[in-house]
């Protein structure tokens, strides 16, 4: 029987970029066609009630477990702050993963929710882990970007 696998929805070719782009990655669709994967279409931002399009995110205090543990920030290019939002999205898309019983996310490295190795901090890209990405590696699932599956 296939298992689902959260992944970011605009790696699989939906305008939910922040910009209404997609960020279509063919080594996720062949990774999961290769491993017999359902993909669970997610878009942390989305869910929490962020338009699509929406202004640049970047954290500006902290990375995504510091979002966890109320003592991060993350501002949009207007200087609002959206922690609030992004600390929502990590919840939903948690939601999500235990009514799938997905136990894998493949998740679009450097966004503010999605980031699993890096992220932008007052928009430089540095090592860090997304909102959404510590929520869902503190509920026990493995994590991979696309660039984890593109060939090295």
């Amino acid at each position: 029987m296939a298992k689902t696998v959260l992944v970011s929805s605009c790696l699989l070719g939906l305008p939910t970029r922040y910009d209404g782009t997609d960020n279509y990655s063919q080594a996720v669709i062949d990774y999961l066609r290769q491993e017999n994967l359902i993909p669970i279409p997610v878009c942390p931002e989305q869910l929490s009630g962020l338009p699509t399009p929406r202004p640049k995110c970047w954290f500006t205090k902290g990375d995504g477990e510091a979002i966890l543990n109320h003592c991060g920030a993350i501002c949009d290019e207007s200087a609002n702050n959206v922690t609030e939002a992004f600390y929502r999205a990590a919840e939903e898309t948690c939601k999500i993963a235990e009514m799938t019983g997905s136990s894998l996310a493949i998740l679009k490295q450097r966004s503010p929710s999605c980031g699993s190795q890096k992220i932008y901090l007052n928009e430089q890209i540095t090592a860090g882990i997304g909102a959404t990405a510590a929520r869902l590696k503190r509920a026990g699932l493995k994590l991979l970007s696309e660039e984890d599956l593109e060939p090295k």
